[in-house]
């Protein structure tokens, strides 16, 4: 009898621990994202007014916890407020959105999107259909959509990061070209490499002729890779295949960068 009582005793204790714990699915509750040491770094530098290092930080704390909510919403006010970058803004709130789907706050969030689209795609005043309101429409248009492949930008830039941190591999550069289908990465017989054989070679070789042209660009305080992009009518991917190891969305104030040929 007393072995009967041990048992029920013992299953009415599971029971109470599961009720009391709850059964909710594995992962990093919002109050542990929070806690995360890069988070934690990145709030006291808001706190410190020092924004471009707390963008840092916060980007860390994706490379660490890809799926952290928190962390976007930080970098989306960042680049919607103190930074400003409104397609980086967009991004990092409609992620936000999507880890946290019953966020409080995402009437806010969404109103905050609009007002980021607004200041890519400028504002348009309602007009008579003439050809001078269809001329506007048109670049409308063309402007929500410079921004939707900024937006994807961003997206594909995260996602290299994210997967690099979880391989603890190097990220690859963003919009890099991989060397086509059976074309051999490097030439063992031979005594020459061609300069488009390997990404590293043609990197360099980009390196070399915008540091040949001249064409430089020092950043400013709160300027941002695509920002310095838009301002010289150039590529993301030369940008980038121009300086080889820069991690563009880590810029710094001060720092040099080579400019590619438009």
């Amino acid at each position: 009898m007393s072995v009967w009582n041990n048992l029920v005793s013992s299953i009415l204790a599971v029971g109470l621990g599961l009720a009391l714990s709850g059964c909710s699915p594995s992962g990093q509750s919002p109050v542990s994202e929070e806690k995360e040491p890069h988070f934690v770094l990145g709030k006291s530098r808001v706190n410190a007014m020092d924004f471009e290092g707390a963008v840092e930080a916060f980007a860390q704390s994706l490379e660490a916890n890809p799926n952290s909510a928190a962390a976007h919403y930080e970098l989306g006010m960042l680049y919607d407020a103190k930074i400003p970058d409104p397609a980086a803004a967009i991004y990092h709130y409609q992620q936000y959105l999507k880890l946290n789907s019953k966020a409080d706050n995402a009437d806010l969030i969404n109103q905050r999107i609009i007002k980021c689209k607004q200041q890519l795609a400028g504002e348009v005043q309602p007009r008579p259909d003439t050809p001078a309101a269809q001329q506007q429409l048109q670049q409308l248009y063309e402007q929500n959509r410079q921004l939707q492949d900024e937006v994807n930008k961003w997206r594909a830039y995260y996602a290299s990061q994210s997967a690099a941190a979880k391989t603890n591999a190097a990220p690859t550069p963003a919009y890099g070209n991989p060397p086509p289908t059976g074309q051999p990465v490097l030439v063992q017989s031979g005594p020459k490499v061609s300069a488009s054989s390997t990404p590293e070679l043609a990197a360099r070789a980009a390196s070399s002729k915008a540091g040949a042209a001249g064409r430089t660009h020092t950043v400013a305080a709160g300027e941002t890779a695509m920002g310095i992009t838009r301002k010289y009518g150039v590529k993301f991917n030369a940008l980038q295949a121009a300086n080889p190891g820069v991690n563009l969305g880590r810029l710094r104030a001060g720092q040099v960068l080579n400019l590619p040929a438009p």
